[in-house]
């Protein structure tokens, strides 16, 4: 009997794992990507060769997705049952994609890593590829050199992509998506919208929505032509006071060609004196035509799976990589890291079949989620920033990976909650500079609610501070900057995290692809006292009274902390689930969530996290923030922007300017003893996996070509 009942099992082993594959071979349909056009299919690169993997192919196309809006995976996209349906009750969409692949799959390294896309724009050449240009679009062709299969598509459907737009492939390249309107039993839907402007040069007219001068987002239109009802403000700083500018002042109108009161016009704000740089304006009126913006977070999962599993789409139009993809990573920069913790929030990595999406991501640059699974969502707002949309939905709870008790609200909740449950959480990355702690409050990635204790940190996660670093990052091989960006007191920021950034990727390829642990965790924590309360930071005095700023001194960063609060967006805005409608606007500010910044040392940077080789042999100060100067909001924060604040040159110097910094002189005598400084400092690096020994003797070569910059001829 016993002997019966083994076979019985084995049987029904076997014949489980026998239609467990017969699903594996599930036909195409099941990604929910029904068709795709391929409209070009070409030699990548003029046909370059890359290393041992040889050359790369570029594709092109179109991919048209459907999902069941009754499937719990899809439900919980914010008006999807207010979208038209296809005669077999589908909700439809459609995205351009690219794909860069090797043209032949058996030298790369089977992983494909798909970039969403930043704004329509195309990121991960240059974040990981040193030398990007539009003469030179592969550069050092570091992820064609790893063998990487990289795809690219359209997630953000409020776009409006100009006529002429950058070649496809290249750097710049622009990718939106086509998504429906909601609308309710045939009627048109409206609602309040927010919009909100600060500009870098005077002008008249501005778009309704988000302004970029790579796109058009030109936002819902207003169901009226006519403000009266409507209130419009102004103001200096973030949480100044708000100055109501008469309805007689301004109209919805494009007054670029015609004078004031203009041509009307539903997506245009006109201001009869003009918009100056001094200000954030603000105007609550009532839009229309909402978006299923949601659908982009469907589009990133169902693109996903279709590369990855299937074959052939229901027309029968061959998958490009049909077979050759084993591993998948997922990464968003900025804007589209904090799409991808949205993502993974509300559990999109998981597959209408219940398969897991992406095995890696590396959300970067990124401690909020985005205003995109709402009503009248704005996905290309900022979240929580210090001077520029701070009040925009993103930075609600939850903002840890792991669970947490917030104490404003009595909830529990983590961003892996929903993944956990399915088990399909991928292994993650979390990767951030000093401006998403001083403008995002990026400690509450790390620390409980309140920021009084370090957290644990789920196994599949890790976390690196990339320290006395900014948001945008630098090239290591780009010159010091000669002025400080418009508008702002200090130059920026020269640290860089590109050597870095390859080699967690790397890492994160090979911990997906054979499981082999990536470094550990490094950033400032509560427990070592290196995670502190402003209170407790103590910056050194740098007078600069004669220094290359030309300033009396140095600002902040007092003025340029930024923390979180607890908003009341009306009882129809849903934190926990990242969705719902906004009904009150501007919304309430309640209660404050404590904030912390990395502590510095003597020299102003960060004692602890991920110290690349440049901060460890420092030319000055690096810092994640920087201050707006007048005429530009004076004493607020110069968003998403550091600073670098040169060292002196001579001991003499520095004396003669009250600089408590030792001088390059003084740190390194001469040219040899700065190399030295870096040396140790990069094999350090490599020891720990930190940098590729690839990247040593460049990343040795391009900071000692910025020393001999900073020193300008008066070090040997």
């Amino acid at each position: 009997m016993r002997v019966l009942r083994a076979h019985s099992r084995n049987w029904t082993l076997a014949l489980s794992t026998f239609f467990a594959a017969i699903a594996s071979l599930a036909p195409a349909a099941q990604a929910r990507i029904s068709r795709i056009t391929i409209t070009s299919n070409e030699p990548a690169y003029g046909g370059a060769s890359f290393g041992t993997v040889g050359a790369y192919r570029l594709v092109t196309g179109i991919a048209y997705g459907e999902v069941d809006p009754k499937d719990r995976r899809n439900a919980l996209i914010q008006d999807i049952e207010l979208a038209p349906r296809n005669a077999k009750g589908m909700v439809e969409y459609s995205t351009p994609f690219q794909l860069l692949m090797p043209a032949d799959a058996s030298k790369g390294n089977r992983t494909m890593l798909f970039e969403i896309v930043n704004r329509g724009r195309l990121l991960d050449l240059t974040y990981f590829n040193i030398g990007v240009t539009n003469n030179a679009p592969a550069g050092d062709g570091f992820l064609e050199n790893q063998g990487f299969t990289a795809l690219w598509a359209g997630w953000q459907a409020d776009m409006v992509i100009p006529a002429v737009a950058p070649t496809p492939g290249r750097p710049g390249a622009l990718l939106g998506m086509t998504a429906p309107v909601a609308t309710s039993k045939g009627q048109v839907i409206t609602g309040p919208v927010r919009a909100e402007w600060i500009l870098s040069e005077p002008d008249s007219t501005r778009n309704i929505s988000f302004p970029d001068t790579n796109l058009i987002t030109p936002g819902y239109p207003t169901a009226s032509l006519d403000n009266k009802g409507l209130t419009m403000t102004a103001r200096v700083t973030q949480y100044g006071p708000r100055s109501v500018i008469p309805i007689d002042q301004w109209a919805f109108a494009d007054c670029s060609a015609t004078p004031f009161p203009g041509k009307p016009d539903p997506l245009k704000v006109c201001m009869k004196n003009g918009f100056d740089t001094n200000h954030i304006y603000e105007l609550v009126y009532v839009g229309k035509n909402p978006i299923v913006m949601g659908l982009g977070l469907a589009a990133i999962r169902d693109l996903g799976a279709f590369f990855h599993n299937a074959a052939k789409d229901d027309n029968g139009t061959a998958n490009p990589v049909a077979g050759e993809i084993r591993h998948t990573l997922i990464n968003g920069i900025s804007q589209s890291g904090r799409v991808l913790r949205t993502f993974l929030q509300l559990g999109f990595n998981e597959d209408e079949q219940g398969h897991i999406v992406y095995d890696g991501a590396n959300p970067h640059i990124a401690v909020a989620g985005n205003f995109i699974n709402f009503r009248f969502a704005q996905p290309a707002r900022l979240a929580g920033t210090q001077h520029m949309e701070a009040q925009y939905p993103g930075s609600e709870f939850p903002v840890t990976y792991g669970s947490v008790t917030d104490s404003l609200t009595g909830k529990t909740s983590g961003i892996l909650d929903r993944c956990a449950k399915t088990n399909t959480c991928p292994k993650i990355m979390h990767t951030m500079t000093d401006t998403e702690y001083w403008q995002s409050s990026g400690r509450a990635v790390t620390t409980d609610a309140m920021g009084k204790r370090d957290i644990e940190i789920p196994a599949n996660v890790r976390i690196y501070q990339l320290s006395s670093n900014h948001h945008g990052g630098r090239s290591p091989v780009a010159a010091l900057p000669a002025a400080a960006p418009k508008g702002c007191e200090q130059l920026p920021n020269t640290n860089s995290y590109t050597y870095n950034l390859r080699a967690l990727l790397v890492s994160l390829q090979q911990w997906v692809a054979d499981g082999t642990a990536p470094p550990p965790s490094r950033y400032s924590r509560v427990s070592d006292n290196t995670l502190v309360p402003l209170k407790e930071l103590t910056f050194p005095k740098i007078p600069n009274a004669s220094g290359p700023l030309g300033v009396p001194g140095v600002s902040g960063p007092e003025g340029v902390f930024n923390t979180r609060f607890l908003y009341d967006r009306g009882p129809r805005f849903n934190a926990m689930e990242a969705s719902g409608l906004v009904d009150k606007e501007p919304p309430v500010r309640g209660k404050q969530y404590p904030s912390l910044v990395p502590r510095v040392d003597a020299d102003g940077n960060d004692v602890a996290g991920l110290r690349s080789h440049i901060l460890q042999a420092p030319l000055g100060t690096y810092t994640g923030w920087n201050v707006r100067v007048a005429g530009f909001s004076q004493g607020d924060s110069c968003d998403l922007v550091g600073a670098y604040i040169p060292f002196s040159i001579l001991a003499s110097d520095r004396q003669a300017n009250g600089d408590t910094r030792l001088s390059l002189q003084e740190r390194y005598t001469d040219t040899d003893g700065y190399v030295k400084a870096v040396t140790t400092a990069v094999n350090a690096l490599v020891a720990d996996h930190l940098m590729l020994p690839s990247d040593a003797a460049g990343a040795i070569s391009n900071a000692a070509n910025r020393f001999k910059e900073a020193a300008k001829g008066k070090l040997p």
